[in-house]
């Protein structure tokens, strides 16, 4: 596994200290307020797992598995909703937490599905923006880090379903994925 990676982009101890940055702001922020925060399946569950640790105000949390993916390096512009949340959404203060946020059409979509559901707010969080990729005019509240465009695996992130479990930010080889 350690192979497939030309160099490591974020370092497990700069991811540690950026959650609990993110963590606190949004401590800060949602005080006082009906927190909700939820996962984007598979590839926040990592960052998700630490946030929520790091949130030092009462939230709940629940799950939500879309693809647009597949097993491919490129999105294919199709979302398809494999599980959808458990809680009722009506007057809570939404926060969607996601790995990744690149051409912003996945989490436009789920924003979109999301406000009709009647939250009393959406606010996003994500680990990493690729905003040279963006094609939805969609932007994060809360970001860990800026990423070049380049095809990036671990901390929950992956490529056909490997790599999630690495504790670092890493650029796969373009040999890996090109296959």
């Amino acid at each position: 596994m350690e192979n497939d990676i030309l160099n490591v982009l974020i370092s497990e101890e700069e991811l540690a200290k950026k959650v609990q940055e993110i963590g606190a702001q949004i401590s800060k922020d949602y005080e006082g307020k009906n927190l909700m925060m939820v996962s984007v399946l598979k590839g926040s569950v990592v960052f998700m797992a630490d946030l929520m640790r790091a949130v030092t105000v009462p939230a709940e949390i629940d799950f939500m598995s879309v693809s647009s993916y597949g097993s491919g390096a490129k999105t294919s512009g199709v979302v398809k909703i494999i599980k959808d949340l458990d809680i009722e959404l009506a007057g809570r203060d939404l926060l969607i937490v996601e790995d990744i946020l690149d051409s912003g059409l996945t989490l436009s979509y789920i924003k979109k599905i999301l406000l009709e559901r009647g939250p009393r707010s959406i606010k996003i969080c994500t680990l990493l923006d690729k905003p040279e990729r963006r094609k939805a005019d969609i932007f994060a509240d809360y970001s860990g880090f800026e990423v070049p465009d380049e095809f990036v695996v671990g901390y929950g992130l992956d490529f056909a379903e490997k790599y999630r479990n690495l504790p670092y930010i890493g650029v796969l080889k373009p040999s890996v994925y090109e296959k």
